[in-house]
């Protein structure tokens, strides 16, 4: 299985004084147009996801649809997982991912956590990542060995790269 974790988009700023409860904080213009960048990235890498299972916030769900459009995947099979709302316990996200039965796994959220996943995935004593935003990390799952390999961790402006 290869799995992706995909931080989110640019949002609104916790400053701004229109910015709402921090479930409902969206993304931003340029944040729309940026992950929209990085999921045309991973299509011209090939990357073909079977599911996508996103934090319920909007910020990320909003980044999940842009991912599936860019990459010809239903935005009506995105699947809401609360394992992976921002400061979850990695261990139940790890747990909701190996329950998934997929070739292609897309996984979207916040930061730390999902560099937290990265982390107990290979076996790290300690996070030695740091996703920006609408960042990426992909990982296989070598089952013969039952562990994870870190495949590589690319930065939003490689993948926007990638795209032209």
């Amino acid at each position: 299985m290869i799995v992706y974790l995909v931080r989110h988009g640019i949002a609104i700023d916790r400053d701004n004084p229109k910015c709402p409860p921090e479930p409902e904080r969206f993304l931003t213009a340029e944040g729309v147009k940026k992950s929209r960048g990085v999921a045309l990235g991973l299509k011209a890498i090939g990357a073909k996801p079977d599911v996508f299972l996103t934090s319920p916030y909007v910020r990320a769900a909003q980044t999940a649809e842009i991912f599936a459009e860019a990459l010809g995947f239903s935005a009506e099979k995105i699947r809401a997982s609360d394992a992976l709302k921002p400061g979850g316990n990695p261990s139940i996200a790890i747990q909701e991912i190996l329950r998934i039965r997929a070739k292609e796994l897309f996984c979207f959220g916040h930061a730390p956590h999902l560099d937290q996943v990265v982390a107990q995935l290979v076996g790290s004593k300690g996070v030695f990542t740091e996703l920006k935003k609408a960042g990426v990390v992909c990982l296989e799952h070598a089952t013969a060995q039952a562990r994870w390999n870190l495949l590589w961790l690319l930065t939003p402006k490689m993948l926007r790269q990638l795209s032209k």
